[in-house]
């Protein structure tokens, strides 16, 4: 699997590095925290990203 950094992610000194990763063609999502990659990751349906996304652009604290 191919994990991509998220663009929102800083420098080395970043606390929120996020990376995602396709588990199955059209399908599943991947997260994982690019600075502890071997913690495990959430897995997410493509709908379930989506709607994740949405929630984090609605908070006005973002």
């Amino acid at each position: 699997m191919q994990w991509r950094k998220s663009t929102h992610s800083g420098g080395a000194n970043d606390e929120h590095c996020v990376e995602l990763g396709r588990l199955a063609p059209g399908t599943s999502v991947g997260v994982r925290d690019s600075k502890n990659p071997d913690a495990g990751r959430l897995t997410l349906t493509v709908a379930q990203l989506s709607s994740l996304l949405d929630q984090i652009k609605q908070d006005p604290a973002h």
